[in-house]
């Protein structure tokens, strides 16, 4: 068995096969070199802060590929500057390798216009500020949808929701500010309601109830009746009813005279006038104050004089004379006792009571 192993002939076969994995391998990492050009390293040219279109002529130049990312945009900086690169400036690397190349772009990013149609104006505008975008003009414009968004202009023409505008942009609003007063109604009678259709919305109303005579649908149908009828005043907005067949009006006149029984009625003049009588007004009552209450001053006491009369004898009485008021002498009853009467004075009057208020 040992013999065998150093036989020379499989020690000639073992050093082949060595021999032949190293050729291998050095084949293979020689193959590497070649195909990863190692060695061949170029250094990365400096085109920071100039513009994408020189930047990638620079780049070429050298033989290195690029990619181009825009970045958020940043006003501080021209439009298509670039703003970094990678691998940074003065790094060495293979030919054919891709630089990263981070640009300013030309303005800002577009953002959606957001749906504020039929919405009240306060939130509309809110939501308008939220996303990046400004309010400019506000057009006031006659809608039954008062203070209500009705359209959106940008750069004078119509925008709809969704629609992909630079942010910070501005637009223009339609604001409704309620409906118009007093507005005539359109002749409608002998169109097609399509053609009725148009009519009644340029002239501010909106179609209502739409009755055909053979229960279709059909839109080149002749409109024989209308209610309001035209020529009356309505607000904006207000429907309008037809009654449309493919029959001419003419040929409908009992029909017309049947609706105009029930939406046409007439007002009888022949009744006298109402009248009506005044009420005269009566003035208002007006209330004096009540007298403020007097003070009462106490009266004093009037003041009595009184006279003492002297004492009279009781067998003499005073007789007065009709003519002179003298008193005369009283003679007495008694014979032998008489004694001549004394003349007595008159007694005064009382003094009157005096009230001194």
């Amino acid at each position: 068995m040992l013999k065998s192993l150093f036989n020379w002939k499989v020690l000639l076969n073992l050093v082949v096969a060595i021999g032949v994995f190293v050729g291998l391998v050095w084949l293979t990492f020689r193959w590497l070199e070649v195909h990863t050009k190692h060695g061949q390293e170029t250094p990365v040219p400096n085109v920071v802060n100039k513009s994408v279109y020189d930047a990638v002529k620079i780049l070429e130049d050298v033989g290195l590929e690029y990619e181009v990312d825009s970045a958020t945009y940043d006003p501080k900086y021209r439009p298509f500057q670039v703003l970094k690169m990678s691998p940074s400036a003065g790094s060495r690397v293979k030919d054919g390798r891709a630089i990263q190349l981070r640009v300013n772009p030309r303005t800002w990013a577009p953002v959606a216009v957001p749906d504020v149609i039929n919405k009240y104006s306060g939130l509309a505008f809110q939501r308008i500020g939220q996303v990046g975008l400004k309010v400019g003009d506000t057009i006031f414009e006659p809608s039954i949808q008062k203070d209500a968004i009705i359209r959106m202009l940008f750069k004078g023409n119509a925008v709809k929701p969704g629609t992909l505008i630079p942010r910070f942009s501005t637009i223009d609003v339609v604001v409704g500010s309620g409906p118009m007063r007093n507005i005539s109604i359109p002749n409608v009678v002998g169109l097609t309601v399509k053609e009725a259709r148009a009519v009644i919305a340029r002239s501010l109303f909106e179609v209502g109830l739409v009755d055909h005579e053979d229960g279709g649908k059909d839109e080149s149908d002749i409109i024989y009746y209308q209610d309001p009828a035209s020529g009356d005043v309505r607000d904006q907005g207000m429907q309008m009813d037809l009654w449309a067949s493919k029959k001419t009006p003419a040929e409908l006149q009992a029909k017309i005279n049947q609706l105009n029984s029930m939406y046409r009625m007439k007002v009888d003049t022949a009744l006298p006038p109402v009248q009506y009588e005044e009420i005269p007004m009566h003035p208002e009552p007006v209330y004096e104050a009540p007298p403020a209450p007097k003070r009462e001053v106490p009266k004093p006491e009037p003041v009595k004089t009184e006279t003492t009369p002297k004492p009279v004898s009781s067998a003499s009485k005073p007789a007065t004379s009709s003519s002179e008021n003298k008193p005369k002498p009283a003679t007495s009853n008694s014979g032998s006792n008489s004694k001549p009467a004394t003349t007595q004075p008159a007694e005064k009057p009382k003094a009157k009571k005096v009230v001194v208020e």
